[in-house]
C-alpha cells in the first residue's frame, strides 16, 4: 500500500505516453511540494508548458489538495484544473469526488504526489495507479516532517528517476 507505481524527481519526469499506453486518461494531483514549493504562488513557465501538454495528451486533470487556503483555488485556475480543496487525504471522499467531477473511473486514474500516507496510500486505497514525486522544498508543517522520517523509511534507500 506504501509502493508507488512510479518514483519520479518531479512531475516533468511522468511519462505521458506509458500513462496513456495502460489506459490512464485522468490524473489527480496535489499542490503542495508536488507542483509548487509549499507557501509559493507563483507559477513558472515550465509547469504551465507541462499542464499545457497534459491537455494536448488528452489527459483530465483534478487539483486534489489538503489544502483550502485562496493559493489553492487560484494555482487550479491558472493552470487550468479543476479542483477539490480540503480533501483529507488519504481518505477516499476527495478522490472520488475528484473522479466524479471529471467524469472517469479509478482504473483510468493516476494519482501523483509527494506523500506517501496521503497521496499513495489514498490512491492504492482505490486501487489506481500512483506516482509519488520528490518534494519540491523541505520545508512542510510539523506532521509532514515527522512523516517524512517514516517515508525514507517505508522507501528503503529508492531514489526518484528523473
Amino acid at each position: 500500500m506504501l509502493s508507488p507505481d512510479y518514483y519520479l524527481t518531479n512531475v516533468h519526469g511522468i511519462d505521458l505516453d506509458a500513462l496513456a499506453g495502460r489506459g490512464i486518461d485522468t490524473l489527480l494531483v496535489d499542490l503542495d511540494n508536488t507542483l509548487l514549493p509549499r507557501d509559493t504562488n507563483v507559477v513558472p513557465e515550465e509547469l504551465r508548458r507541462w499542464s499545457q501538454d497534459l491537455s494536448h495528451h488528452g489527459f483530465k486533470v483534478c487539483l486534489v489538495s489538503n489544502n483550502w487556503h485562496e493559493r489553492v483555488s487560484t494555482v487550479a485556475d491558472e493552470l487550468g484544473f479543476e479542483l477539490v480543496d480540503k480533501a483529507v487525504k488519504p481518505l477516499p471522499f476527495a478522490f472520488l469526488r475528484a473522479l466524479k467531477k471529471l467524469g472517469s473511473t479509478r482504473r483510468s486514474s493516476a494519482v501523483v504526489g509527494d506523500q506517501l500516507f496521503t497521496d499513495v496510500l489514498g490512491g492504492k486505497l482505490l486501487g489506481m495507479t500512483t506516482v509519488l514525486v520528490a518534494p519540491l522544498s523541505e520545508t512542510d508543517l510539523p506532521h509532514t516532517l515527522l512523516l517524512r522520517r517514516l517515508e525514507r523509511i517505508a522507501l528503503a534507500g529508492r531514489k526518484p528517476l528523473p
